[in-house]
């Protein structure tokens, strides 16, 4: 299992495509506040998000109430500015990958708390960074790689000859 948690997020479609990442594969996704966006059941059914209630969901308040209750747990940091690849990372059940808000990322003062443990997707010289919700796939499913894929399932309907 994989805890995804995204750190006061700022724009609805990412953490939607995120949201449903962590609903196929059967992660948790946990929200820190503030949130860019309002996910009242209203505004989820009004956006058609009908994988929502497959979604694990935890929201914190802040990043203080979130590291109080996880700070001492399997923790990884994504951010464009790590020196080590995801790939050297032992992703284990449970662990918990952070992801920073989009345009600033995840705070300095975090990062130089764990900086053994902040990971980066390796991308050409110039480029900025990936989308938020492609670099959040990545991770789940390296995690869920090397975990064995557990839970999901290991082939799809060709692979049973129930072709279409």
């Amino acid at each position: 299992m994989v805890n995804i948690v995204l750190v006061e997020p700022e724009i609805p479609m990412n953490t939607g495509n995120i949201a449903r990442t962590c609903a196929a594969t059967g992660s948790r996704l946990h929200l820190v506040e503030p949130l860019g966006f309002d996910i009242s059941d209203r505004a989820v059914k009004r956006a058609g998000l009908d994988y929502w209630p497959m979604v694990d969901l935890t929201v914190y308040g802040s990043l203080d109430e979130f590291l109080s209750l996880h700070g001492r747990e399997d923790l990884w940091l994504t951010t464009a500015k790590a020196p080590r690849p995801y790939t050297e990372a032992a992703l284990r059940d449970g662990c918990w990958i952070l992801f920073g808000k989009e345009t600033t990322g995840l705070p300095r003062t975090l990062r130089e708390c764990y900086p053994d443990r902040c990971l980066r997707l390796p991308m050409r010289d110039g480029a900025r960074c990936l989308n938020l919700a492609n670099t959040a796939a990545v991770m789940c499913y390296e995690a869920l790689r090397q975990q064995g894929f557990p839970g999901l399932c290991g082939e799809g309907a060709m692979a049973r000859g129930e072709c279409r």
